[in-house]
């Protein structure tokens, strides 16, 4: 088996093409919570909106290191819904164009001392994250932004903070000669290449996979839901 990071910004679709990718080769999907998940345990009652720079950072880590534990406990390979990459590329975008982006603002990020000191340790915390990725992953699948970003609430980002990030990824995948290929199309589409391209096993019908993947997307978007009423 390979280890497989499937790439991407937000609303890319890296969730429904790795759960649907690891249903129909057998490799088994690793991934991490996402911020929101992560921030009722890290910081109680505050929301991602409001988080500084430093809590951010915390968030970030947080992500990261599960992550590395998840991916450890997969030597033979898996296939992974993001990379440690992401948290790297999402910090380091904040810093260009804000803690907390939207569409409002085309211009640079408005340069503060504590700005300033966060760039410097997110690329330090970067050089950490490459070099993981360079040693981790076998190959990158890249999901390009085909998508408008799903309005759920939960996405605090801009189509601008999208376009940026998809375009360091590439660009840190290419600086660290890290092998990685663009993949778009429907699902059924991006399956089907994905498997020509790595010349994966498959298990089952690309249809299949994919309806398995819409089942246990319809779960966790069950509990994510049941989480925030409870909290």
């Amino acid at each position: 088996m390979m280890k497989i990071a499937v790439s991407g910004t937000y609303s890319s679709g890296k969730t429904t093409t790795s759960i649907a990718l690891a249903h129909l080769t057998g490799i088994p999907r690793t991934h991490a919570k996402t911020m929101r998940e992560i921030l009722p345990e890290a910081l109680p009652g505050k929301r991602l909106e409001d988080c500084t720079a430093p809590e951010l950072f915390q968030l970030g880590m947080r992500r990261y290191a599960e992550r590395a534990v998840h991916e450890s406990h997969l030597p033979d390979g898996f296939v992974s819904d993001g990379s440690s990459l992401h948290e790297w590329v999402y910090g380091k975008i904040r810093v260009l164009v804000g803690i907390h982006p939207d569409d409002s603002v085309a211009a640079p990020a408005r340069r503060t001392a504590e700005l300033d000191f966060f760039e410097q340790v997110i690329d330090n915390m970067g050089a950490v994250m490459k070099q993981h990725a360079q040693r981790t992953y076998d190959v990158f699948i890249h999901l390009p932004v085909e998508f408008p970003l799903v309005a759920d609430g939960h996405r605090p980002v801009s189509e601008r903070f999208r376009a940026m990030s998809d375009r360091l990824l590439l660009d840190t995948l290419d600086e660290y000669g890290i092998p990685y290929h663009v993949v778009g199309g429907s699902v059924r589409e991006r399956l089907e290449t994905i498997v020509g391209l790595l010349e994966l096993p498959v298990q089952m019908q690309p249809d299949e996979a994919i309806r398995l993947a819409e089942r246990d997307l319809a779960g966790l978007d069950t509990r994510s839901e049941s989480d925030r009423t409870a909290a």
